[in-house]
């Protein structure tokens, strides 16, 4: 009977396991098509990049010599590259401190430090640049234009509790009987820290740098409030010049950027694989 139920169950059981592949694919495809689109029509010889025209890579090289884009190209790898080492190590030790430690108002503290992952990204930015405007300022009510610092440390400001939370969430399943047992044995914190709890923290030291390189290189609005006349960063050039039409120019530009991401993204999942972390 028992062979027989599960007998008229297979054909079932295979149209649920269709079904949901087929879901699964349209999902990805309504998620990935508009990214495939960019990259086809990246090599699209048409100025106006609506109809497809034929196959070129010369829009690749119009980008590279755009020194404009270029220049913008250069400042959002160099801020999210700082961001993402800073907002790490922040958040990090930031995690730390809120797993390891009991203090007073230690709940009051992680509310603020969740603050800009709930507060509008809008409202963030009105922030960082009243504070920018009023720390930058001279009495005479002259201020600085803003620069590559203040976009970079408006980052920082958003991205580290974003690490914070990720790590702290890899740590809540650390036994703490290997740290004592560490001790035991006679290692001292800092031995234990790097041989017993980095190595089983670090995938979400990993995966919270590559939230933070993420969110930092693809931030407009706070990048937008915080930079000024004379800086240029990537998505800030890229929303000036799609204000007049959508270029080949701009999906090269914008498909070597997530060529970046994905390589990135590669080598930071490489990093997190058993075979890696069993090797450190």
């Amino acid at each position: 009977m028992g062979v027989f139920k599960r007998a008229s169950q297979g054909p079932l059981d295979y149209h649920r396991r269709l079904w949901l592949r087929l879901y699964v694919g349209l999902t990805f495809l309504a998620i990935y098509a508009p990214i495939i689109t960019l990259i086809i029509f990246s090599f699209n010889d048409s100025r106006r990049n609506i109809v497809w025209r034929g196959f070129t890579t010369k829009y690749y090289w119009k980008a590279w010599n755009n020194d404009s884009l270029f220049e913008a190209f250069v400042n959002s790898l160099t801020i999210a590259s700082v961001s993402t080492i800073v907002s790490t190590i922040l958040g990090t030790m930031v995690a730390l401190l809120l797993w390891r430690f009991r203090f007073p108002l230690k709940s009051a503290y992680e509310g603020l430090m969740a603050l800009p992952i709930v507060v509008p990204e809008i409202c963030m930015g009105v922030a960082m640049l009243a504070f920018f405007s009023r720390v930058t300022g001279f009495p005479t009510g002259w201020i600085w234009p803003f620069n590559l610092s203040a976009i970079t440390a408006a980052h920082i400001a958003f991205s580290f509790p974003f690490v914070a939370i990720v790590v702290r969430s890899r740590l809540a399943g650390f036994n703490r009987e290997l740290e004592e047992a560490s001790k035991d044995l006679g290692a001292s914190e800092w031995q234990t820290f790097w041989k017993v709890i980095f190595p089983f923290m670090k995938p979400g030291v990993i995966a919270g740098a590559l939230l933070a390189f993420t969110l930092s290189l693809d931030d407009f609005v706070v990048t937008f409030f915080t930079s000024g006349p004379d800086t240029l960063t990537f998505p800030v050039k890229v929303y000036s010049m799609v204000r007049f039409s959508v270029t080949p120019e701009v999906n090269a530009a914008s498909t070597v950027l997530v060529a970046i991401t994905i390589i990135v993204t590669i080598i930071a999942m490489r990093f997190q694989s058993p075979e890696k972390m069993a090797r450190g």
